[in-house]
């Protein structure tokens, strides 16, 4: 099976690709192919163009800024995009634009819009994301971050961690407790836009395996932001962190497919360049990658369809998330052993925020492959770990009951399921069954 877009969509395609041809430089092969030094004035300059084009928030209404693009547009546009690895957003505009403009449109008032939505666009306004808390990764309605009113002012204080791009952000969009007794735990978490220059905030860089430091810890010892600052409703907030992670996974779908195409299209030129290409076992794993990437198209063109009918992300968007994520580790697991001894001594150029080894160009180098195997494994955890995603596929897709939760320290463990309560002293044993 092949996808067929109608002729509207292929003219649009044509377009595109004019564009791209017109305002890229001409001997263009990937942000992994320029000088590093020149990574970061390509992208605010490519930033730029794309604002003033419209491109950069494209789904965006004109008088928000955007091109008002149907999703069909969007598909189209990312596919060319990531065709010829040309950026469609700046560093941190995937949460700025992608993640916090998207949700602000669908959940800000009018007022808000017209302050916030031009600053994302000129890059005035900076953002990162403030969910996951040391004891609130996957369990993120397990709070502790708080937010007290104190007049007209929300006083915050709590540590988010793993805030990636948090030295690069002027703003933070923070989920906090603001109800002293929820019924529930994720009732009573309010969404709040907070300025991050500030004394009252502090960010202290987590240094990577690789040196990098990408990800950050955020400490808010009574910071403050207005007590209008509220995206939806006060203790209402868990519908807007869902609404935002809902646009933070639905456009993968679409995308993931090409960007894995074009990281295993280099891992065969690895494989020859190593002189593995003709082993047996080598060939045999290099194939199931094919084999994957393959069925990751088609499950994309299933989601795409979804998106392209109206239908928001919903719980099989973890489907996508898990298989992506579980594949790559086991592709960079293979790039490694191509690689044998070179791998523990890498050398060459590491992936960062500004370029990704899946980027058609992208240096073949070991360290490349092997920052990109670093990155690979922190891909099963996440936007929700692995086990969480199975655990969504198999309660809310499947219909199977819950995991039984662990027993705390001093509880007794939950019998298995079919297993004997165990007998009390002087009982008899229970006749096995």
């Amino acid at each position: 099976m092949e996808p067929t877009y109608p002729p509207e969509a292929q003219e649009f395609r044509a377009r595109i690709r004019t564009f791209l041809a017109e305002h890229l430089p001409a001997d263009w092969s990937g942000i992994g192919a320029l000088p590093r030094e020149d990574v970061i004035p390509f992208m605010q300059s490519w930033r730029k163009v794309l604002a003033d084009n419209g491109l950069l928030a494209a789904s965006w209404p004109g008088e928000y800024g955007g091109a008002g693009m149907t999703p069909l547009e969007q598909v189209v546009m990312a596919e060319e995009f990531y065709r010829i690895g040309a950026p469609l957003v700046g560093t941190n505009d995937v949460f700025s634009i992608q993640m916090f403009g998207n949700t602000m449109l669908m959940f800000g008032t009018e007022e808000q819009k017209q302050h916030y939505i031009p600053r994302i666009l000129s890059g005035e306004d900076v953002w990162c994301q403030g969910y996951s808390e040391p004891d609130a990764g996957s369990d993120l309605a397990n709070l502790g971050c708080r937010a007290d009113l104190d007049g007209d002012e929300w006083v915050v204080n709590g540590q988010k961690i793993w805030t990636s791009m948090g030295h690069l952000a002027n703003k933070i969009f923070v989920l906090a407790r603001t109800s002293s007794d929820p019924v529930k735990k994720h009732v009573g978490i309010t969404f709040l836009m907070v300025d991050m220059d500030q004394p009252g905030v502090e960010v202290r860089p987590i240094e990577m395996m690789s040196g990098e430091s990408e990800f950050n810890e955020v400490f808010f010892s009574d910071a403050r932001c207005p007590r209008e600052n509220v995206l939806g409703q006060v203790d209402g907030g868990w519908a807007v962190a869902m609404g935002l992670l809902g646009f933070e996974r639905g456009e993968a779908a679409a995308t993931v497919p090409i960007i894995f195409r074009n990281e295993l299209d280099r891992l065969l030129v690895l494989a020859r360049e190593q002189g593995r290409a003709d082993d047996p076992l080598i060939r045999q794993r290099l194939a199931a990658a094919y084999a994957e990437v393959e069925i990751m198209r088609y499950l994309g063109m299933r989601t795409t369809t979804d998106f392209l009918a109206g239908k928001h992300p919903g719980p099989d968007a973890a489907i996508t998330k898990l298989y992506w994520s579980e594949y790559h580790r086991r592709v960079t697991e293979l790039a490694v052993d191509i690689l044998g001894a070179a791998a523990m001594a890498p050398d060459g150029r590491w992936p960062s925020s500004a370029f990704q080894a899946d980027d058609p160009g992208a240096p073949n180098d070991s360290a490349s492959w092997v920052g990109t195997f670093y990155n690979a494994r922190a891909g099963t955890i996440y936007a929700g770990t692995s086990q969480v995603q199975r655990n969504i596929i198999g309660e809310m897709i499947l219909g199977l009951p819950k995991e039984p939760k662990a027993a705390r320290v001093g509880e007794p463990k939950a019998a298995r399921v079919g297993e004997p309560k165990a007998a009390r002293v002087g009982e008899p044993k229970a006749a096995p069954t």
